[in-house]
């Protein structure tokens, strides 16, 4: 036998790395997409304000039980004497019943965030499907949807809220349902014209040439490129969503049963803070009110301007 040991090939081929998976791939693209939104997202002051206030509104919401308790709107316990002015005791001063004010912002928060997000998402979806769809399909289907978003856009959107929310049962969900089927054109018009720039690029031809259907085709490639479009359309509906419910429960026709913003200005009126000059009663839930909205507003401009640069949204 030889004593002669085997010297390993110095020019061996270096070992494979390992083969990234497609989901893999697609997880690492979005995080990087995520990252590099948000950058360009921290550029714009506003914006960044705005999402500060937003997150600030959205603690005290989501903590009101745990700070003011879920008894500040019973009436037959007040803490106060009816229209108490602001005081150590009560920052806020007292309503008509002796409830605290502070607590009643507060808890009323979780009311008018929560009807202008769903009511914002049930616009923007029906709004999005209605685009998508009539710019996808076309002909007398196309013809008959857009005359039909033309017939809203010309309406008074507040005028058929306020229809809607007097021939339903007073509930949130009404209101909720009021403000979101009537504030959807714009999202279906801005959507529809999105939607036929993306279908007349050559990669949808070579999807239906490869036999991709109707719903792959909106959903796998017009979909993912309208998104930015549905969710700088959003944060903008949310804000006339919420200005909407206040609205409506100032009018009288909110859910006499839960405490919001509008319901608060409501009672304000019904109590005649505004003759007696009880100021502590009407502008805090106005404040709020604008506040959130102002808010809502920044981030989607904010949004808009990191998604479509070419807007030129100052910073």
């Amino acid at each position: 036998m030889s004593d002669e040991t085997t010297e390993p090939a110095s020019d061996a081929a270096p070992a494979k790395a390992p083969a990234v998976s497609p989901r893999a791939l697609a997880r690492r693209r979005r995080r990087a997409s995520v990252a590099r939104f948000w950058r360009e997202y921290r550029r714009h002051r506003a914006g960044v304000l705005g999402l500060a206030a937003l997150g600030l509104f959205a603690l005290v919401a989501l903590t009101a039980p745990l700070t003011v308790g879920s008894d500040v709107d019973n009436v037959t316990d007040a803490p106060g004497q009816p229209l108490e002015s602001p005081s150590g005791r009560f920052p806020l001063g007292t309503d008509q019943f002796g409830r605290n004010l502070l607590g009643l912002l507060i808890w009323g928060s979780r009311v008018s965030l929560l009807v202008g997000l769903l009511a914002a998402a049930l616009s923007v979806t029906i709004g999005a499907l209605i685009g998508i769809t009539a710019g996808h399909f076309r002909g007398w289907y196309a013809t008959v949807m857009m005359r039909i978003t033309d017939w809203f856009l010309v309406m008074p959107t507040l005028v058929l809220a306020i229809v809607l929310a007097t021939v339903l049962s007073r509930s949130l969900g009404t209101i909720v349902l009021a403000i979101g089927v009537t504030t959807w054109p714009t999202t279906a018009r801005l959507v529809r014209a999105q939607t036929l720039a993306v279908e007349s690029r050559p990669y949808i031809e070579r999807a239906k040439a490869l036999g991709g259907g109707h719903w792959h085709i909106m959903s796998r490639h017009v979909l993912p490129n309208v998104m930015p479009l549905i969710l700088a359309q959003t944060t903008l509906i949310i804000s006339s969503a919420i200005l909407a419910e206040a609205t409506l429960a100032f009018l009288g026709l909110g859910d006499p049963g839960v405490v919001s913003w509008g319901g608060l200005l409501q009672d304000a009126r019904e109590a005649g803070s505004v003759s007696s000059g009880d100021w502590w009663y009407l502008v805090p839930p106005g404040i709020g009110i604008a506040v959130v909205a102002l808010a809502f507003t920044l981030c989607g401009r904010a949004v808009e301007a990191v998604l479509n640069p070419r807007l030129g949204v100052s910073r």
